[in-house]
């Protein structure tokens, strides 16, 4: 018997949930992400207004001319030229998208489906070159076609991922070629 009361009196009860403390903590997370999330925000709209001498965006010309190359993707941002990670947000430049690019003698159309497109003029052009990395986003290597244009006084380079890979070298000599052939014209003016 005395077995039975020492088993007994060993015994406790299940510990009772203190459900105002939980309810607390997830009250206080759910505040701390929402801060983290405003904070986030306020900073990509600070990069906007810090961006925000850089001039509107070309659009493309009426008739650009036939399409030496297409290509469908994403597009991962753009980013000041040389500096993979100082993404360039002004002008929705910064937002990624799908993309349908589109290169003719008159230049890059950048056509992106839920974000602002746009046409960089094939005097703008100045790079073609297989990269692995931008604003955030890091490939393997040969990864990404990184175009570096010119846009008022800044260089750009803006990064493009081809749904096929292996387009991508076919890109970079295309571009390269159009950029050599123009500046060649511009010599012999």
């Amino acid at each position: 018997m005395t077995s039975a009361l020492l088993i007994a009196a060993g015994k406790e009860s299940a510990p009772v949930t203190d459900w105002a403390a939980r309810i607390g903590w997830v009250v206080g997370l759910a505040l701390f992400v929402a801060l983290v999330y405003w904070l986030m925000r306020e900073g990509w709209k600070w990069r906007g207004t810090l961006q925000s001498d850089l001039p509107e965006l070309p659009g493309a010309p009426e008739s650009p001319g036939e399409a030496k190359l297409t290509m469908t993707g994403r597009y991962h941002g753009s980013t000041t030229a040389g500096q993979w990670l100082d993404r360039i947000v002004a002008h929705g430049l910064g937002t990624r998208s799908r993309v349908e690019l589109t290169l003719t003698d008159a230049g890059l159309d950048v056509v992106r489906p839920g974000a602002a497109d746009f046409f960089i003029p094939a005097g703008a052009l100045r790079e073609a070159l297989l990269g692995k990395g931008i604003a955030g986003k890091v490939l393997s290597e040969g990864g990404l076609l990184v175009v570096t244009w010119a846009h008022g006084d800044k260089l750009i380079d803006s990064g493009f991922r081809s749904d096929h890979a292996a387009e991508h070298t076919e890109w970079v000599k295309a571009i390269n070629s159009m950029i050599k052939n123009n500046q060649t014209e511009g010599a012999e003016r």
